[in-house]
């Protein structure tokens, strides 16, 4: 097989960006017919399954048992980690709007970078001002005038620092162990972990979760199988910026998702903070070299 040029990658992630765009439209649907972590074990443990054979049949070269170690570690701690970021999503996003989820979360975008500090990893200065322009527009998007912030709001911002966290412990064990083992070890750990909390915190609907099948078949075979493995096989052939400038636009396709299927509105307030929060989100993955700018 051919690897892909910058083009096919750079269409694969748009691909994947208005997949998990519309993803949360599902999750917004969903909640209609059942319960957050029931919703969430249905697709992550359907997601996990879907991806068992493709763990089968990539036959991977034997590993070291570093890597073998690697790979578990990670994605154990990606799953606990995924399952305190999604729960915290569903969670909200009974009480918010679609849109206003896919914007709050994109938030992490922003947060990778600034988590980095932890790692000894340098944040540039356009990552500072991004985030700050983020604030603002989720000050914009979230708090009213009568400065009362939505519940659901609250619940995806917290997510978003989850996320954040997930991206970098994701960054730093795929690259030494087998991603995709990785996300099916940590697809099974959310899962399972959804539907413990679900039999004990929940009722458990068969006729809720038969109502909500298909925005549970988007979720698990588009979102969660699907979507990360276009996000794979696309980021290795795409400049990591320009992935996640294009990745951002998940929070625009939620927009207009939930404009369309779900007849969400926003306001002029809300609008700008949309696009200040977009705005921030590309502004923190510039690369910009302050010294040739000043240079006389």
């Amino acid at each position: 097989m051919k690897p892909l040029t910058k083009t096919g990658s750079d269409l694969l992630l748009l691909l994947t960006a208005i997949i998990w765009g519309f993803a949360f439209v599902a999750q917004k649907a969903g909640m209609e017919f059942t319960a957050p972590f029931t919703f969430n074990a249905c697709r992550f443990l359907l997601g996990g399954l879907i991806l068992i054979p493709l763990v089968i049949y990539q036959r991977p070269m034997e590993f070291s048992k570093y890597q073998v170690r690697a790979t578990f570690k990670g994605g154990i701690i990606a799953g606990l980690l995924l399952f305190g970021g999604a729960s915290m999503q569903q969670i909200g996003i009974i009480y918010t709007t679609a849109g206003n989820a896919g914007f709050i979360t994109g938030f992490y975008i922003v947060l990778v970078p600034v988590f980095g500090l932890l790692f000894y990893q340098k944040t540039k200065i356009n990552v500072w001002l991004g985030a700050l322009l983020a604030l603002a527009g989720m000050y914009f998007l979230s708090v009213t005038k009568d400065f009362i912030i939505s519940k659901g709001d609250i619940y995806v911002f917290i997510s978003a620092f989850i996320w954040a966290f997930h991206v970098l412990i994701i960054g730093r064990f795929a690259p030494i162990g087998n991603a995709i083992v990785i996300a099916v070890i940590q697809f099974m750990i959310c899962g399972i972990l959804s539907l413990i909390v679900a039999l004990f915190a929940e009722p458990i609907n068969w006729d809720g979760i038969s109502k909500a099948g298909i925005p549970i078949l988007y979720g698990g075979f588009l979102s969660v199988a699907v979507a990360f493995t276009l996000q794979v096989v696309a980021q290795k052939n795409a400049h990591p910026s320009l992935a996640a400038i294009i990745l951002s636009l998940e929070s625009l396709f939620a927009v207009i998702g939930g404009w369309i299927i779900l007849n969400e509105t926003m306001t002029i307030r809300g609008i700008v903070g949309c696009l200040l929060m977009l705005a921030g989100m590309i502004l923190s993955q510039l690369n910009f070299k302050f010294k040739k700018v000043f240079t006389l």
